[in-house]
């Protein structure tokens, strides 16, 4: 499944400006490693083999140039065995010679490079990053708690290692500081109907944080295949007065649904009344049954039924 990188779009926070990256991964020359492991082993063996035929020799010049060559076969077959690399699935080798980037092993198996060079392992597997609980003040001041997990992994290694000092470190010190930016600039809930809230419009917030921390990210040579917030509430010492605006929210939301649907079942009332002619209905009866029936569906409690013996203006 392919991942599609997120688009930066006008409307999205004000992204830092990161340094343009000085390197860029290339493929590292490499041969098979078994051929190499090979000729290793033949070398060693036949530079025991020198010394071993040098105690049969008698003249003690050519015992000596037989033992000296034995031990230089078998030291450069150990030297050329020292650029065997064992690189596993999810891994690579960066390759430096003398200071200098040489190109990054990826592929898994037994390879040889040269000797000389020095191989830095890096993994390129799916990693998560989860911040701790971080309390901040949100578009209206308010202090919330948030927390976010943070799907990425290494898509540049030459990037990974020498832009920045620690890849993994930097990764979660600007998850960190990408969430504390989105908690800034959105409310937690909107006053506004259009506009946004941290807790109204989840995917729409979730979506410029992968944006802005792609941006942050970007010169690491990480790639963020996935962030998520995984905890969202207020603080706790506005918790209570935020729970009680909310619920006073929600009482009035549930008053205005319940009129709405009063007065509709008012009006058929009365519609059905006059309709069928069941009894003549001036201005004050109409008044005192839309009290009534107003009364009886708005209200808490079960109506009480009340006998009136007399008539209406008596």
């Amino acid at each position: 499944m392919s991942i599609q990188e997120p688009q930066i779009t006008a409307d999205a926070p004000d992204m830092p400006e990161m340094p343009a990256p000085r390197v860029r991964e290339v493929t590292a020359h490499s041969i098979g490693g078994g051929l190499a492991l090979l000729f290793g082993l033949v070398g060693l063996l036949a530079g025991a083999g020198l010394i071993a035929v040098a105690t049969q020799v008698d003249g003690a010049g050519a015992k000596a140039a037989l033992i000296i060559t034995g031990i230089l076969v078998a030291l450069a077959a150990f030297l050329a065995m020292c650029g065997l690399n064992m690189v596993a699935p999810g891994e690579a080798r960066v390759v430096q010679l003398f200071g200098r980037y040489r190109g990054t092993i990826r592929q898994d198996g037994l390879r040889w490079v040269n000797p000389l060079t020095s191989r830095t392992k890096i993994s390129t597997r799916v990693r998560n990053h989860e911040t701790a609980v971080l309390k901040v003040n949100d578009a209206y001041g308010n202090p919330i708690e948030l927390a976010a997990v943070v799907v990425w992994r290494v898509e540049d290694t030459a990037q990974a290692v020498f832009e920045v000092d620690d890849y993994v470190e930097f990764v979660s010190t600007q998850t960190e500081a990408a969430v504390r930016h989105i908690a800034i600039e959105y409310p937690y809930d909107a006053h506004e109907e259009d506009g946004l809230s941290l807790r109204g419009n989840a995917e729409e917030i979730t979506e410029k944080l992968a944006v802005e921390l792609h941006a942050r990210v970007e010169a690491a040579g990480v790639q963020i295949i996935e962030s998520r917030f995984t905890h969202l509430a207020y603080a706790p010492e506005i918790a209570s007065a935020m729970l009680q605006r909310q619920q006073a929210g929600a009482v009035v939301a549930a008053r205005r649904q319940i009129v709405d649907g009063a007065v509709g079942m008012v009006e058929a009332a009365i519609a059905r009344i006059t309709e069928r002619d069941i009894v003549e209905l001036d201005s004050e009866r109409k008044a005192a049954m839309v009290s009534n029936l107003m009364v009886v569906l708005c209200g808490d409690r079960a109506a009480q039924p009340v006998l009136n013996t007399g008539s209406l203006y008596q």
